[in-house]
C-alpha cells in the first residue's frame, strides 16, 4: 500500500502624457498611445494577464513560466481533477489512464499510467506537464525528456492533508494562470469544513463514535490512522479513529481489527471490489459481536472522495458525517 500517498497583483502603472489641451495628441494628429513601442503593449498585457509568473514546486524545482499554458497534460488523477475543476477544461489535452473524474475527462488523450509514455505526451506539445511527487522517482528520466523538450513540468506536492490539498490546488492554478480561482476553491472548502466543525461541536463525549475505516479487505486488511485524509476527516466530524493511535497506512489482523471494537464500519472499496463489503463483513468469524455489526452500521464510500486530493474531499467529509452521526447531519 501506498500513502494517498496562484502574480495578476503587478500594478499597471499610468503613461504621463506631456499633451497639450487636446487630449494628448501629437501635432500630426496621433495620440502618444498610437506612437508607443510595441514592447510597452507587450509589458502591459503581460502584467495584466498575471504572467510571467515564478515559483518553486514540489520537487525544490524553481520554474519561470512566461505565458498562461495553453495545452496541459496531467499524469496523475487527483492534479486532472483539480484543473477541470478549476476551468480548465479547454486547456487539458492529456491525462492519465487513471484519470476517471469529471466524466469530461474521459474524452481527453489518455498518456499512460504511472509508467507514462513519454513520447505521446510530447507529441501532444503541451506548454506545461502536472506531475506529481508521489511518482518522481520512478518518473525522473521521463521527466527530464519531457523538460528537454521545452516543457514546464510542475512537480505538485503530494497531500495528506486538507492543507496540504489546499497547496496542490494554489500551486496548480497559479502556474495554469487560474489563481483566482484557485484561491475561491480554497476559500469556499476552508467554509465548507468550518460548517461541519460546528455542527460536530454539538456531539457530546457520550455520543462520540469509534470508527473502523477499511481500506483493503481480507486477506491483507488495511486501514488509516493519522496523517490521512480519512483520519483528519473522522477529526473534523468528532469522532475517533479507531487506529487513530498509528500513523499511516497501516495492515491489520482481523483480529487486531475486531479487538477495537468499533460503533462504525465504512469500507472504501466497493466500487471495485467484488461482492457487497457489507455482507461480507458481516459474515466474517468472531465479527458477529462488534457494535458496528450488531447495529448494521457498515457502509461504504466512494474512495476517491476520502483520499483523492482536490475539492471533492469536503464532500468525502460531510458523506461520513452523515453516515457516521445521521442525526445530527442528515438533512
Amino acid at each position: 500500500m501506498k500513502k494517498p500517498v496562484y502574480g495578476l497583483f503587478l500594478a499597471v502603472s499610468l503613461l504621463t502624457i506631456n499633451g497639450c489641451a487636446d487630449g494628448g495628441q501629437d501635432l500630426d494628429g496621433s495620440s502618444e498611445e498610437d506612437n508607443a513601442p510595441e514592447t510597452e503593449t507587450e509589458n502591459h498585457t503581460a502584467e495584466t494577464s498575471g504572467f510571467p509568473v515564478e515559483m518553486t514546486d514540489a520537487a525544490g524545482e524553481t520554474l519561470t513560466i512566461e505565458e498562461k499554458p495553453e495545452r496541459i497534460v496531467s499524469i496523475i488523477p487527483s492534479n486532472t481533477e483539480i484543473a477541470f475543476a478549476l476551468g480548465l477544461e479547454e486547456e487539458i489535452v492529456g491525462v492519465s489512464d487513471h484519470a476517471n473524474y469529471p466524466e469530461e475527462a474521459m474524452d481527453k488523450e489518455r498518456v499512460g499510467g504511472m509508467d507514462f509514455n513519454v513520447e505521446k505526451i510530447i507529441s501532444l506539445e503541451p506548454d506545461l506537464l502536472l506531475a506529481h511527487a508521489s511518482a518522481l522517482q520512478q518518473a525522473e528520466e521521463g521527466i527530464e525528456q519531457i523538460e528537454e523538450a521545452g516543457v514546464h513540468v510542475l512537480v505538485v506536492n503530494e497531500a495528506a492533508s486538507f492543507e496540504g490539498a489546499y497547496e496542490s490546488i494554489e500551486m496548480i492554478g497559479k502556474a495554469a494562470g487560474a489563481e483566482e480561482e484557485a484561491s475561491d476553491m480554497v476559500t469556499e472548502m476552508k467554509k465548507q469544513v468550518q460548517d461541519l466543525e460546528e455542527q460536530a461541536a454539538e456531539i457530546n463525549e457520550e455520543e462520540r463514535k469509534t470508527v473502523w475505516m477499511e481500506i483493503q479487505p481480507p486477506p491483507e486488511i488495511f486501514t488509516t490512522g493519522q496523517g490521512t485524509f480519512q483520519h483528519e476527516m473522522l477529526e473534523i466530524i468528532n469522532a475517533d479513529n479507531a487506529a487513530g493511535d498509528e500513523e499511516g497506512w497501516l495492515p491489520y489482523s482481523a483480529e487486531e481489527a475486531v479487538s477495537l471494537n468499533p460503533d462504525v464500519i465504512i469500507t472504501t472499496y466497493g466500487s471495485y471490489a467484488e461482492g457487497d463489503p457489507e455482507e461480507e463483513i458481516k459474515s466474517r468469524s468472531g465479527w458477529s459481536n462488534i457494535p458496528a455489526v450488531e447495529s448494521g452500521e457498515i457502509y461504504d464510500v466512494n474512495s476517491d472522495l476520502v483520499s483523492r486530493p482536490g475539492p471533492r474531499l469536503t464532500e468525502g467529509a460531510d458523506e461520513l458525517a452523515e453516515l457516521v452521526y445521521p442525526d445530527v447531519f442528515a438533512e
